[in-house]
């Protein structure tokens, strides 16, 4: 029975750290995407660049709250 709970401590750190890299790894593609879109939309339409560049800064911190919550919960996986 120790032996089994032995493996499956070390089972769920892997599975958080595996966690907390995905959280990572998706943060940066997601605020890439958000960049390419708002450079595509202000070379479509320049006079709108200020709401463009607020928008693109509101979505780009949500995602990077989303993001840290995730790698939060891996670690705390790792470690509890």
């Amino acid at each position: 029975m120790t032996i089994l709970l032995g493996v499956s401590g070390s089972v769920g750190a892997a599975g958080g750290a595996v966690g907390a890299g995905i959280a990572a790894l998706g943060a940066g593609v997601g605020i890439g995407q958000i960049g390419k879109g708002a450079v595509e939309a202000i070379a479509r339409q320049p006079e709108a660049m200020g709401d463009i560049r607020a928008n693109m800064i509101l979505m780009a911190a949500f995602v990077e709250g989303v993001a840290l919550f995730g790698v939060i919960v891996g670690l705390l996986a790792i470690v509890l």
